[in-house]
């Protein structure tokens, strides 16, 4: 017997009622249709993956501008935190820009006017040196310390390098190598200047593109979306001038050490310090072993203290210095940050290096703070 107060249930689809078996979802239908049309459909999956290559041909083609732009776009929010605190101080944006070039201006001049002469000297004088260097290598003082099969061993390898290099191949490659150091040169000064004028016009209306991505969100999420962008921009250019910061005192403290325990081409390896050490993280460390090993052919000694003095000096950086300076950026950890340097300089070189830690910092803020949320509220 039924329950009257039951509620009623559905009536069965006309389908069943007629024995036709009932229709596929309506998600099916245009997949279903597509098939009863197969040249038709083949025909549009052959235009798209045509259309698909033809971008992805395009965006190759102009690959370098995009670099361009994208660099431009980090160093003005690398440097719209000086601005801002030019701001604070009572100076106009325009005069707060000015001021910022100004100084990048003076630096750049100082750069080609002190640095880069030795530097290039320096160059000349270690291309001339080398096959001196190898030559009395047997007669070294760490050379007498190696095992008698370890001897063997390096003889032999400096034998097959020599034989490599006095190959006409060898030298027809070292020629045209030389040849594109000299053409990429050439082309990074233009670059330069493609780059500076791109960062000045991003830096210029840098607050008003801001306000125009605000407005194209929903009134309601303009609040969070505009704190979450000042988030973000801050951590990008804290991590950027913050890099740039730590291995400037790198560079000084690698120039001042090579000078006082006597190794040669300290402006060299200055330098050489300046860009490995821009790799967040590692940088340090893989230039630690690169200089101990170059300051071998020198004198193990020299080596040996330039190891010491430079090892204290990283556990200063890690615990003191870098702190202090990357006090506003987020924290990655080591493992995403090795990736993000390895993916990084895979794509754009050194740039894409310098780039990788704040793009790193940026993921972890939207995680940290939209994508987990929004996890947290799903039962």
């Amino acid at each position: 017997m039924t329950d009257p107060l039951a509620p009623a249930s559905p009536p069965p689809p006309a389908e069943e009622v007629a024995g036709v078996a009932p229709a596929p979802p309506r998600r099916f239908s245009r997949v279903l249709a597509g098939l009863d049309h197969p040249l038709a459909t083949g025909f549009l999956v052959t235009i798209g993956v045509l259309g698909a290559l033809v971008l992805g041909s395009a965006i190759g083609s102009i690959s370098t501008i995009l670099v361009y732009i994208v660099l431009a776009m980090f160093l003005a929010v690398g440097l719209d935190p000086i601005v801002r605190m030019l701001e604070r101080h009572k100076v106009k944006r325009g005069a707060g820009i000015a001021i910022v070039f100004a100084g990048f201006a003076l630096v750049m001049v100082a750069f080609f006017v002190f640095v880069l002469p030795p530097v290039i000297a320096q160059i000349v004088q270690l291309v001339q040196a080398v096959p001196e260097l190898v030559e009395n290598i047997p007669q070294s003082d760490w050379f007498a310390w190696l095992a008698p099969d370890a001897q063997v061993a390096v003889l032999g390898a400096l034998e097959q390098i020599a034989t490599w290099i006095s190959t006409p191949s060898t030298l027809a490659a070292l020629g045209g190598g030389v040849l594109a150091v000299g053409v990429g040169f050439v082309a990074a000064i233009s670059a330069s200047f493609v780059v500076i004028a791109l960062t000045l016009y991003f830096l210029a209306s840098l607050t008003a593109a801001k306000r125009a991505f605000y407005d194209l969100a929903p009134a309601h999420s303009r609040v969070r979306l505009a704190d979450l962008t000042e988030r973000i921009t801050d951590s990008v250019g804290s991590a950027l001038i913050g890099s740039v910061i730590l291995s400037s005192i790198n560079a000084a403290v690698v120039f001042v050490l090579h000078i006082v325990i006597g190794l040669p081409f300290p402006a060299l390896m200055a330098v050489i310090a300046f860009v490995v050490t821009l790799i967040p993280l590692f940088g340090s460390v893989i230039f630690w072993i690169f200089a101990s090993i170059i300051a071998l052919f020198t004198s193990p000694t020299q080596a040996l203290i330039f190891f010491i003095a430079y090892l204290v000096y990283i556990q200063i950086e890690s615990y003191v210095v870098s702190p202090r300076v990357m006090n506003k950026a987020i924290e990655i950890p080591a493992a995403l940050v090795l990736i993000g340097a390895l993916a990084g300089g895979a794509l754009a070189g050194i740039v894409g290096v310098l780039v990788a830690l704040p793009v790193m910092a940026s993921i972890l803020l939207i995680i940290r703070e939209v994508v987990v949320p929004r996890q947290n509220l799903k039962v």
